[in-house]
């Protein structure tokens, strides 16, 4: 790894993150939720990592909505998050991680969801303890939830229908 970017994902980019997500994932279920939730309008936040020109990493954060009540608050959900086999061990995820929290709090978001290896995403905030009030399909230790100000605790946490639809294919 030499001269690595991370930029905001764009249309041109659909087919190399497609392959990085099927390569991270050994299978085609993550780059259809990322395609689906893009067709959907439901991305808040997609960032690609580049390494000579070559996209080798990718994260998307989607809305999520936490109903409370007659009340709904937005916030977004962490999912997918990938980096080529071949790079693994080698920084890219959490840049990706650490410079999308940036554009999510200077955007105003509040409180991200990820359902994922709580030794990985803690390093960054999450944990499960501020997830555990929220009622969930994915509701178990693996969902997190990180908080930069006023947040709810507690609510049904609604995703877009990308997850129901492209996770069973």
């Amino acid at each position: 790894m030499s001269m690595l970017s991370i930029r905001a994902a764009t249309p041109r980019d659909r087919e190399a993150i497609r392959s990085v997500e099927e390569h991270a994932f050994g299978q085609p279920a993550e780059a259809g939720l990322v395609d689906a939730l893009v067709a959907d309008g439901d991305m808040v936040v997609e960032l690609v990592a580049e390494d000579e020109g070559q996209i080798v990493g990718h994260i998307l954060f989607s809305r999520v909505l936490v109903k409370d009540g007659g009340r709904e608050f937005a916030a977004v959900a962490l999912a997918p998050l990938a980096v080529e086999p071949s790079f693994h061990r080698s920084g890219i995820g959490g840049a990706l991680v650490r410079e999308a929290h940036v554009r999510l709090k200077e955007a105003g978001e509040t409180l991200s969801i990820v359902l994922g290896d709580p030794a990985y995403y803690g390093r960054f905030g999450y944990a499960n303890g501020r997830a555990a009030g929220f009622d969930s399909d994915y509701q178990c230790d693996a969902l997190q939830a990180l908080a930069w100000g006023e947040a709810p605790r507690k609510g049904r946490l609604v995703y877009p229908a990308a997850f129901a639809t492209a996770l069973a294919a």
